[in-house]
């Protein structure tokens, strides 16, 4: 079993930005791919941005260039800068981990509101 803590979100005013943060921890025996998604009122959960197994990235189109998604392994963190921040990031946040490439797990979410 793996349990993930999300921190970092909150109010911020369009054009601020927020850094995210997520921790792993648990009976972590296999690869951890971790990445973050989002889901809106109204709306299905989305990918943000995520590493694949080859430790490359992928972004949601509409937060390419203002998002970057990093991680520390070796800890089992992954974080995720976001930049130029606009009311339609508003959302809950949740980190994700796949492990093993068998068993996915999500954090509790964490909350980001841009609003002036």
């Amino acid at each position: 079993q793996v349990q993930l803590v999300e921190s970092g979100g909150g109010l911020v005013q369009p054009g601020g930005s927020l850094r995210l943060s997520c921790a792993a921890s648990g009976r972590i025996s296999r690869s951890l791919l971790m990445g973050w998604y989002r889901q809106a009122p109204g709306k299905e959960r989305e990918l943000v941005a995520d590493f694949s197994s080859g430790g490359t990235t992928k972004y949601a189109d509409s937060v390419k260039g203002r998002f970057s998604i990093s991680r520390d392994t070796a800890k089992n963190t992954v974080a995720l800068q976001m930049n130029s921040l606009k009311p339609e990031d508003t959302a809950v946040y949740y980190c994700h981990a796949l492990h093993g490439l068998v068993n996915h797990y999500w954090g509790p979410g964490t909350q980001v509101t841009v609003s002036s």
